[in-house]
């Protein structure tokens, strides 16, 4: 009978810590959104995401923006999205910072090498889609557009694309994450993925061409990363497996 209150005041007591926890989080999300509002403000955050498009158009060329709100609200939107990328580290070490007094040292050394490397890969995932894919998606389209149409994207269609590709090469760029879950949780073996490299290279391909505009260039771009990552996974998994291994029993 006794065991039975501090059942319930050991699941209050997480409760509160999750609370906290979320809390913080969402301090810290706030706290960047703000200092981004301030410097370098809404309008130069998205100038700075619209330049790959605008070196693309002919010179002079401007975007557009059909809608009344659209010039507040875009810029908006692309501020909370940069800000949420910049959080990432601190919401995801308030994840890590839950669940750590639970772990045992070598869940510990499993669980943190993955908080880190997660808010990294995603990072580079959208750093590599900015600095890379979108100058060469946008000048391949420009230079297929016929002469007699008039190229003048609107803010809210480009925002969207934006968003959706970032998002798509921060969580595609996850990838070794995925395979050194799956072979350190025992779920398939690194001889099996290697086994079965011919289906995931072409299930790459596949997703690439899902996810990407219907061109060759995004589709490339995206595959060829991941095919990369998947073999950079292969590579890290054992020495990973290794390092997290749980230390045998003593008697």
């Amino acid at each position: 009978m006794s065991e039975q209150p501090q059942v319930e005041e050991t699941f209050i007591s997480h409760l509160i810590e999750l609370r906290e926890r979320l809390v913080k989080a969402a301090l810290g999300l706030v706290v960047v959104g703000i200092l981004l509002l301030i410097w370098p403000g809404p309008a130069a955050i998205y100038d700075f995401l619209a330049q790959p498009m605008l070196n693309a158009l002919p010179k002079g060329s401007k975007m557009i923006a059909t809608g009344v709100t659209a010039p507040f609200l875009v810029p908006m939107k692309v501020t909370l999205m940069v800000a949420l990328i910049v959080a990432l580290p601190w919401v995801l070490y308030q994840a890590w910072a839950f669940i750590a007094p639970g772990l045992y040292a070598h869940e510990k050394r499993l669980i943190a090498p993955l908080v880190i490397s997660s808010s990294g890969l995603f990072a580079a995932g959208v750093a590599f889609c900015y600095f890379f894919v979108f100058g060469r998606v946008f000048k391949f389209i420009a230079e297929f557009s016929p002469t007699s149409i008039a190229v003048t994207p609107d803010i809210e269609n480009y925002l969207d694309f934006v968003m959706s590709m970032c998002l798509a090469f921060g969580a595609t760029f996850e990838v070794p994450i995925v395979v050194v879950v799956l072979v350190r949780m025992g779920i398939v073996s690194v001889a099996k993925l290697r086994e079965i490299r011919p289906y995931v290279v072409t299930g790459i391909f596949v997703i690439s061409a899902v996810v990407t505009p219907p061109d060759a260039v995004s589709m490339f771009s995206l595959a060829i990363p991941m095919w990369i990552l998947f073999e950079i996974g292969l590579l890290v998994s054992p020495a990973f497996v290794r390092l997290t291994q749980a230390p045998e029993e003593t008697t």
